[in-house]
């Protein structure tokens, strides 16, 4: 039974951040780990609701108010069972995902709504402390064979609901580390490498088997994996970004794509390389795009040392807090959302554009030309008016295009595999997770195009259970029974 009254006696409140001057000198994580009282006072503010939005919210269909209960009464070794039951990595969710269960909280109509993201990695932090996360390792094999193409969340969570179902399960990487964007698009500071290490002990454990530097269409054929495994789960990502070849300026020296930064500073944080081609280094850097990877770019430019970052939005500052009308409760509201790298410093701009990368007179950007604008919806499609008169130039020695993905990379085992994008550069799949080639299943950003971590893990559990099925292996595995159930693209 909840505490009636905890919402009341106790307010909304997150553990501090370490300090910005401190943090600055490193890239580690940027909150420390919060104390027992914090945390148990926090899930005490849950109501268990006879109606928990939160469940729909949560793509995952989490069991929020179960292990919020236990968290409240210190049974810690359950609440991390419960959370393990639809959640194979709440390590990386906690600390990653934006926490739409949040915006659905029903607290959260008239209040603050709990601090569920925050409790559910206190969870992971004190299970892998106290030992309670351990191999699970199948009693039986099937004798079935299944290949996983890509090691992000949506790959490591088939694989891994998979591996315990019995199945020999390989996992295939083009990278010399297992992660995907786990490890080399995610800043330390937001997600330190460790908690992907571990895990993959684990797996490990339990019979994954990973195979890194395997570009898949060029290193192995796609007859061969047809050839060696009884079925392939596709979870390649959706890492094509979204560029502006239009814009004047656009091949000067210094405007890049946002994960040609990212992928190189993770590397030097991880020892792999001595230093990285695009350093903000005494610079003044410009960020295209107002989005995850752009604050992802803000925090490592602060912390190679740029002299001045500018981070430009085409859209006008969202309200504080939701708009009842336009979004209304529990659906997930349209508010200004202030990342831990803005308090580290940086100029942001709302409602302006870039009209022109400007030369120095050498081919290298000096600057950036911007706009006022005004973003309008015609049939459905973006329609953006400059401002007479409003033109003004940044400086910039740096420009990072952060505006998202365009979907899945066009690549050789597309063609062979017989599948094709669809028009948002997608892999569409048949109401069993299937693509157009039999026995050959997609799953997380390559299915439904650059999305949530906590979408990536709901994905490759339901395609893991969806294999399992194709297999015609004896019980079932469980899949999210929410809001991603429904997400099929057929």
């Amino acid at each position: 039974m909840p505490d009636p009254n905890g919402f009341l006696r106790y307010g909304r409140q997150l553990p501090a951040r370490r300090p910005v001057p401190v943090r600055l000198m490193d890239y580690r994580e940027v909150y420390p780990e919060a104390s027992d009282q914090l945390i148990q006072q926090q899930a005490t503010r849950c109501m268990d609701c006879g109606i928990p939005f939160c469940h729909e919210g949560c793509p995952l269909g989490n069991r929020i108010p179960d292990w919020n209960d236990l968290v409240r009464t210190g049974n810690w070794a359950s609440a991390i069972e419960s959370l393990h039951a639809t959640n194979n990595f709440p390590e990386f969710t906690g600390r990653l995902c934006p926490a739409p269960c949040e915006g659905a909280c029903v607290l959260g109509i008239a209040d603050d709504p709990v601090t569920i993201k925050q409790v559910e990695v206190e969870i992971i932090n004190r299970a892998f402390e106290k030992g309670y996360v351990t191999p699970q390792v199948p009693a039986t094999k099937s004798g079935k064979r299944v290949a996983v193409v890509g090691s992000g969340p949506a790959g490591l969570a088939a694989a891994q609901q998979l591996a315990r179902a019995g199945h020999d399960v390989t996992v295939l990487e083009r990278d010399d580390r297992i992660g995907g964007l786990l490890r080399y698009g995610i800043p330390d500071f937001k997600l330190e490498k460790e908690h992907i290490d571990r895990r993959m002990a684990q797996m490990e454990a339990e019979g994954v088997v990973f195979r890194t530097g395997v570009n898949v269409g060029v290193d192995l054929s796609a007859a061969d994996i047809k050839a060696d495994y009884d079925a392939v789960v596709l979870a390649a990502g959706a890492l094509t970004g979204r560029d502006t070849p239009e814009t004047p300026g656009r091949t000067l020296k210094g405007v890049h794509l946002a994960m040609d930064h990212l992928v190189p500073a993770n590397r030097v944080v991880a020892g792999l390389q001595d230093s990285t081609p695009i350093d903000a280094a005494g610079k003044s850097v410009v960020i295209i795009g107002g989005g995850d990877t752009a604050a992802d770019c803000l925090g490592v430019a602060h912390r190679q040392g740029a002299t001045a970052v500018y981070q430009l939005d085409i859209y006008p500052e969202p309200p504080a807090k939701r708009a009842g009308i336009r979004d209304p409760w529990p659906t997930w509201p349209y508010v200004l959302r202030n990342y831990p790298a803005h308090e580290e410093g940086g100029v942001r701009e709302f409602a302006v554009a870039v009209q022109e990368f400007v030369d120095d007179g050498t081919g290298q950007v000096k600057g950036v030309r911007i706009a006022e604008v005004e973003v309008t919806k015609v049939d459905g499609r973006r329609v953006m008016t400059v401002k007479p008169g409003s033109e003004r130039e940044l400086p910039a020695d740096l420009v990072l295009l952060a505006i998202g993905f365009e979907g899945t990379e066009r690549q050789p085992l597309l063609e062979q595999f017989g599948i094709e994008r669809n028009a948002r550069g997608a892999i569409d799949a048949n109401a069993g997770w299937q693509t157009a080639s039999e026995g050959v299943f997609v799953a997380g950003d390559m299915h439904r195009g650059a999305s949530l971590i906590v979408w990536a893990i709901a994905e490759g559990r339901a395609a893991a259970a969806a294999v399992h099925s194709y297999l015609g292996a004896p019980g079932e595995l469980p899949a999210p029974v929410g809001s991603a159930a429904q997400s099929l693209s057929v």
